[in-house]
């Protein structure tokens, strides 16, 4: 018959062991002590930066400051070299889709501001529309600090980090947030420890913005991002839909009624536009300026770019004394692209 020692009986070393099996089996039958269930920091940074660099795509949301303007920003980025981004303001919106060293924008307020105040470049931006375009990538916003694991880490984490805390909510989700000068890093409490949230200090700035606040959402989802059709090339105005200039008028046909014509030249394309151009005629008496008569032709069929045309167009009536002492001015409206 096997007999048993008290444990206060035991060899030291037998009981040191029995106490660590006690101690083990307390610990799985209960919750870790406070602190003790925490991933380290170390961890924490090393998850977020790979699984930020690793991801195939990833989508950034939130608010920034740019010079005086405030932004919105919908970024969606996907690897190796595909980006879409929306910026915002409460009158403004410019969308931008990046294909490695190509570069579309769509947005006519912001390409107004961007243009000159002559009657050539409004044509430009009426022609436009609401049309995509090519334009240079330098007018896009480049988050790299923000999207590169490695200059993320360099940026907001390791020595920058000068403050933890724990179990922080991020829209519900458990979240570690890793603070420093330059901003806080919200970073999920459970692995693979991703990025959900950074929000720079105030007047700090990182890759040209400021007092942002982004959420990083949407990791390896398909974004589907691909080139626009119909592109605009500013530099090939042959893309352009038709814009129209008045060449001269001619109102050698003038009596009553009164039929004038104007030679055109188109200086767009024939591409897309939403519908065929209008030329307005209007005679006016040219001491009083009153209006004494109008009409309106419609330039159909286009012509190439560079190429003229004329149209016609008969002003109902004009007394022979007004028409002895009128004058009589062609105005183009280019419709552009819907």
């Amino acid at each position: 018959m096997l007999a048993f020692r008290p444990l206060s009986q035991a060899r030291p070393w037998v009981r040191a062991g029995l106490i660590g099996v006690v101690v083990i089996a307390a610990l799985s039958g209960c919750n870790l002590p406070v602190g003790l269930d925490l991933p380290t920091t170390r961890s924490l940074e090393t998850g977020a930066t790979g699984t930020l660099a690793a991801a195939d795509s990833f989508e950034i949301t939130g608010s920034y400051s740019e010079g005086s303007n405030s932004w919105s920003i919908d970024l969606q980025v996907s690897r190796p070299d595909a980006e879409y981004v929306t910026v915002t303001t409460p009158d403004l919106k410019l969308e931008a889709i990046i294909l490695g060293n190509k570069t579309y924008f769509r947005g006519q307020q912001f390409l107004s501001a961007h243009m000159g105040s002559d009657l050539l470049s409004r044509s430009f931006v009426k022609a436009a529309g609401d049309g995509w375009w090519k334009g240079s990538a330098g007018q896009v916003p480049h988050l790299t600090d923000l999207t590169n694991g490695n200059a993320f880490r360099s940026t907001f984490l390791g020595q920058a980090v000068t403050q933890r805390t724990d179990h922080v909510s991020v829209d519900g989700v458990d979240a570690v947030d890793l603070s420093g000068a330059r901003g806080e890093v919200f970073i999920t409490a459970q692995a693979p420890y991703r990025v959900l949230r950074v929000r720079l200090k105030h007047g700090v700035v990182v890759d040209g913005i400021r007092d942002a606040d982004l959420r990083f959402v949407n990791y390896n989802h398909d974004f589907q991002i691909s080139a626009p059709t119909n592109v605009i090339d500013f530099s090939n105005l042959t893309t352009l839909p038709p814009i129209y200039t008045v060449v001269s008028v001619d109102t050698s046909g003038c009596g009553s009624p009164c039929v004038v014509s104007a030679l055109l030249k188109n200086l767009g394309g024939l591409v897309g536009a939403r519908a065929p151009s209008t030329i307005n005629f209007a005679m006016t008496d040219t001491a009083s300026r009153q209006l004494l008569g109008s009409c309106q032709a419609r330039v159909v069929p286009d012509v190439a770019y560079n190429a003229t045309t004329t149209v016609t167009c008969s002003i109902d009536y004009v007394t022979a004394q007004s028409t002895n002492a009128a004058t009589v001015t062609a105005t183009p409206d280019n419709p552009g692209r819907g």
